[in-house]
Parts: C-alpha cells; structure tokens; sequence
C-alpha cells in the first residue's frame, strides 16, 4: 500500500517530468529564428528541428508503456529521466543543425519514457474520487512548462544563446532521479512474467514513423508513399496483434469502449488543431512585428498561464461532472479562439493577439485534465500502460499533424530558402492558412468530444 508521503512524492516527480518536455518544447519556438542565424538554416529544417523530438516519442511510447507493465513503470520511468537529461545536454553543445536533430530525436526517446509511465503511476496510486485533481496538477505543470518556456526561452537566447535552453533542464532531471530512487519505493508491473512482443513493437515503429515522416515530407510525392507504407503496416500489425497471446497492444481497450476511443481522437484533434500555434505566433511576432525573442516569448506566455491556472480546477471538475461536457466546452473555446486569428495582418494590435491566446488557453486548461481522466478512467488496471501510452501517442501524433501543417504551408508558400524580409508576405499566407485548417479540423474534435460515452458510476478493476 503506498501511503500519503509516497504519493505526494510520486505527483511530485510525475510533475517535474511533465515539466520538462513541454518547457523545452515551448521555449525552443522562441529560438528558431536565432538557430536559424546560426546554423543558416530554412523554415523546413526548422520544422525538423521542432518535429524530431516528437516522431521518436510517437514511436516508441506504446512499445515503452507496454515493457513498462512487464517490468516495472519506476524503472522505465527513471530510464527515461536520465536519458532525457544526457541528451539534453548533448543538444547544448550540437555543432550543426543535423546533430541537434539527431540528440532531439533522442531526447524524444527519454520522452517517450516518462510519457509512458507518469501518467499511468499517478493514475494507479490515486483513487476514484481523488484522480482528477492529481491529475488536474499533473497537467498543470505540462502548462506551467509552456508558461515559462517562451519567457525563460526567450530571455535565456536573447542573453546567453540559445544552448541555455537546454542546459537549464539538466539540474531538474537531476533532482527527479534524486527523489525516485530515495523515496518511491514501491515498483508497477501489472504483466510481469508476461512476454514483451517484440517483433509487433517492430511492426508498430515502422508503421508509426513511416506515418509521421510521411506527413511531414508532404506536399512532396514520397510522402504518399510513405503513408501508404504505413497504412500496409497497420494491416499487418493488427493480424499479429490477433494471433498472440501477449500482445504488444490489447485490442480488446478499444473494443465497446467509446469513451477510451473518442477521447483519444479528440485529444489527438485537439494537439492537431494547437501544438503549431506556438510556432506560427513565435515566427510571426518576431519576423513580421519585429519583436525580440524575450519580447515574443513574454507575449506567448498569456496562453499557458490560463492553461495552468484552469487545468486543476477542470480536473477537480471532472471528478464531478461528465468530462464529455467540460471537455467539449473546451474545444468549443479553442476552436472560436483560432479562428480568429486567421484574421492576422502585420498590423494587428498586439492586446488582440494576447487576449486571443487568453481565450484558447482557457479552452486547453479545460479540455485537457477531463479529458486523460475520463482515458485514464476508463480501463482496467492491467490496460493503464497501454492507456497512458496512447494518451501520449495521440498527442505526439496531434503535434505531429499540427507541424505537419505548419510546414506543409512553408513548403507551398515560402519554399526551402532562409525566411528574409522579401518571403515575409509568403509567411504571412503560411500562417494565415494553417490557422484556417487548425479551425477546420477543431471543428471535428468538437463532434469527437461531445459523442464519447460517461465514466462516472464505474472505475478502474483489477
């Protein structure tokens, strides 16, 4: 039984990993255009750089969740830390924009560690009528790193270079491995002695990265290949998935499950329609309104704050009320705040941009704590791994849509050359675009969030 002093423990480091990933994610936005000086680079390989991290967490999260069940969700936990810290480190000090690359697709490998296992040991360890809140202040740190990430990105570029992003992480994933091993004592392996599949992980990493390579090498032709790679991949994976005792993914989570199905699809519109919007705003702000990386990523701070202030109180919420209703009125919000931003000029007063990315943060801080809780909520104890897994892959999946768009939009726009001030007019029908289609498919989510089922009046069985 783990008591009141190892659980407090246990959503403090869960808090400190969920910190580190979305800090670095939001405050690298900021320093894409000083990256860009540096290694003179174009808007794709900015995308790149961007997207790395996130292909090898969609990768290799459920693989990771599912080894996690088998031997334990502290070890893989802890795994994660470290590596996420050495390949933080390595980023630092990365001499050309293919090696940071590189140690970013690594990072995401830590990444996919701790998004595998966090999420599942916070759920097991609190009950019915406390998970939401837990929960609720796990994702409040997720927003708590987007919120200092553009300022602490932005004022740590502007003053020390761009590495300083990377090496203020390494002191958190020390004091996270510190108080692991000191204080949690207690070890998860719901399927141990069960056999890991290998080969089906195998399966899954092609068919998932042949997926997310080949959104983002569209509108170039390949890139309908490598989709339709994938697409023979998941044909595949589902008949091994079929024939083995202890598969890597139990495909009977999804069978009359709508809850655990629609609130993964909305999650991964609601990434689809949002993870981008950082990305845009920071290039916009800074090349078409000439603000500073510090003065960028203070304005950009407006969204995350609301996120992080309403995610608790909409977990708490959902400890309450349907998560069908909180969640959808969220995605209802954010979808009205995208909108207007397709409306962006080079002229646009800079107090409608922060009280816009207000509205959407509001929107995200209530659609995302009911959202994993009614995921999280909604399977067996043995299936937490996979469900935390594939509330994390729908988010990788959903960033990787979103920046799928983004650069689709440069490539069709602007083209493979550095953003100067003669290509500005050409970004400006980027962003304006990607903002239009971001609307369009939150629009979708909306539809996904309000049809999925009710959680209240059951729980998690062993």
């Amino acid at each position: 039984m783990v008591d009141e002093r190892e659980k407090k423990i246990i959503l403090i480091v869960a808090s400190l990993s969920s910190f580190l990933v979305p800090y670095t994610g939001s405050s690298i936005t900021v320093a894409l255009p000083a990256m860009a000086a540096q290694f003179n680079a174009d808007a794709v390989t900015l995308g790149w750089i961007t997207s790395a991290y996130i292909i090898a967490a969609a990768v290799f999260i459920v693989p990771f969740g599912r080894y996690a069940d088998i031997v334990g969700r502290r070890k893989i936990f802890l795994a994660g830390v470290l590596i996420f810290t050495i390949a933080s480190l390595a980023c630092a000090f990365a001499p050309t924009e293919t090696i940071l690359i590189m140690f970013r697709f690594i990072q995401g490998i830590g990444g996919a560690m701790l998004f595998a296992t966090s999420v599942a040991i916070v759920t097991q360890v609190y009950g019915p009528g406390e998970r939401g809140a837990a929960l609720g202040i796990t994702i409040a740190t997720v927003y708590a790193g987007l919120s200092l990430g553009p300022f602490l990105g932005g004022f740590l570029t502007d003053n020390f270079g761009w590495p300083a992003i990377f090496l203020i992480t390494i002191p958190i994933g020390i004091i996270t491995i510190a108080l692991t091993l000191r204080e949690v004592r207690h070890e998860w392996a719901d399927a141990a002695g069960e056999e890991f599949d290998l080969f089906g992980a195998c399966i899954y990493a092609v068919m998932l990265f042949s997926l997310v390579y080949g959104m983002l090498m569209l509108p170039d032709m390949n890139g309908l290949l490598w989709i339709t790679a994938a697409l023979g991949s998941f044909i595949l994976f589902c008949w091994w998935e079929k024939r083995k005792k202890y598969p890597l993914m139990d495909m009977t989570v999804f069978s009359h499950n709508r809850t655990f199905v629609f609130s993964n699809i909305a999650a991964m519109i609601n990434y689809g329609a949002t993870y981008g919007v950082g990305v845009l705003l920071a290039l916009y702000l800074q090349y078409i309104q000439g603000f500073s990386a510090s003065a960028a990523g203070l304005i950009l701070v407006a969204q995350p704050v609301v996120q992080m202030l309403f995610s608790p109180v909409a977990g708490r919420f959902s400890d309450r009320i349907e998560p069908r209703i909180v969640s959808t009125a969220g995605m209802a919000i954010t979808m009205a705040g995208l909108s207007v931003f397709i409306f962006l000029t080079p002229s646009t007063p800079l107090w409608i941009i922060v009280a816009n990315l207000m509205v959407m943060g509001l929107g995200y801080g209530l659609f995302s704590s009911p959202n994993t809780n009614a995921i999280m909520s909604s399977v067996e104890k043995k299936h937490l791994g996979i469900a935390s897994g594939m509330v994390a892959t729908m988010r990788s999946l959903g960033q990787l849509l979103s920046m799928a768009i983004a650069m689709f939009c440069f490539a069709v726009f602007i083209g493979p050359v550095t953003i100067t001030p003669v290509v500005y007019p050409a970004l400006m029908a980027s962003v304006t675009t990607a903002f239009l289609v971001f609307t369009l498919i939150c629009l979708i989510g909306v539809a996904a969030s309000y049809v999925r089922g009710t959680i209240h009046g059951r729980d998690i069985k062993g």
